[in-house]
């Protein structure tokens, strides 16, 4: 009986403990994925596996961009979890001293650390840890405006030192599910996956969507390469009869493949990839905006083409990526 009983028995989850770190302007994408992995795992296993607490510098209210918020506690002085996890942030700007404290506060305590996205940059740039990191691939892409990002990592998260840094947004789901998976079984984690819709849990060395050279998969050999060298030619682009005489194809082949493809001709898709780029710098760089402009390309008529594509002006843009404070409420 004893041994029916063991071969019937399921190994008890380790347990962990989360301290979630936001500031004002935190990704609600981000968010919702920590706790909502954390929870569909607590339902799944029918007790709770995790347990977690939002904290922020000063505590209180904390207001994502579009006015969700999040109440929190201030960093424990001796914090005592086994995770820490620093949201990104639409201000990448503001990361800076959120994550001296964090880095302080959890780093002596043996907490695992994640960094993602913004504050994955801000930790890679202040630290010079490029070669070892990475982040979202929009954030490098600003970067490299500023300073030398070509080593900068392209994968969806790296590991190093205790330090994990990720690209955020969508690739937030699988490294919570990789933390799930050193916590619970195989079983019990795929069943998260599987209530999430989350039909391929991704290595974290998956390169990422435009982070790098094998971003783009249409399944057409010449149009994948014609993309490449678009993709690595935003500040000077290339005449199309250029890339046409690279790839050793004709215009006109060359115009059928992206319009079968992509409903766009080259000069329309090349265009669409220099001013998303511009877009990214606007809202992750202080550079002017005629730096922008040439950065991506725009010798002259930048603002009034980024106008008709966006419906704004470079300078509206950047001034509503600003996160805006959170409303006090008063008892009364």
């Amino acid at each position: 009986m004893a041994r029916g009983s063991s071969l019937l028995a399921r190994e008890a989850p380790r347990q962990g403990r989360f301290d979630i770190i936001v500031e004002d302007g935190f990704v609600l994408t981000e968010l919702a994925a920590v706790v909502d992995v954390l929870r569909i795992t607590n339902r799944v296993c029918q007790q709770e596996v995790f347990g977690w607490r939002f904290r922020s510098i000063s505590g209180g209210a904390k207001r994502d961009s579009v006015g969700v918020t999040v109440d929190t506690a201030p960093l424990a002085e001796r914090p005592s979890v086994d995770y820490a996890i620093m949201l990104g942030n639409a201000d990448a700007g503001a990361m800076a001293v959120p994550l001296r404290r964090v880095l302080s506060a959890y780093g002596a305590r043996g907490a695992r650390l994640f960094l993602l996205a913004e504050a994955a940059s801000h930790y890679i740039r202040s630290h010079n840890k490029g070669a070892v990191h990475t982040t979202h691939w929009e954030n490098r892409l600003a970067q490299s405006e500023e300073v030398d990002a070509s080593d900068w990592g392209a994968e969806l998260a790296r590991d190093h030192d205790g330090i994990t840094t990720c690209a955020g947004m969508g690739a937030t789901v699988d490294l919570m599910l990789s933390v799930v998976a050193g916590h619970v079984s195989q079983a019990a984690m795929m069943n998260v996956s599987d209530i999430l819709l989350h039909h391929h849990v991704r290595d974290m060395r998956t390169p990422q969507p435009f982070g790098s050279d094998q971003s783009s998969a249409l399944g057409d050999p010449d149009l994948d390469a014609c993309i490449a060298l678009m993709k690595a030619n935003l500040e000077e682009p290339l005449p199309i009869q250029d890339l046409c005489r690279l790839l050793n194809i004709s215009n006109r082949s060359l115009e059928r493949k992206f319009s079968r493809y992509l409903g766009l001709t080259p000069n329309s898709y090349y265009r669409e990839l220099r001013l998303n780029k511009a877009s990214a710098l606007l809202l992750n760089t202080s550079l002017s905006i005629r730096e922008v402009g040439l950065a991506c390309g725009f010798s002259s008529s930048f603002a009034p083409l980024f106008k008709t594509v966006f419906g704004c002006t470079p300078a509206e843009a950047r001034r509503r990526k600003r996160p805006t404070p959170a409303i006090a409420h008063s008892a009364g």
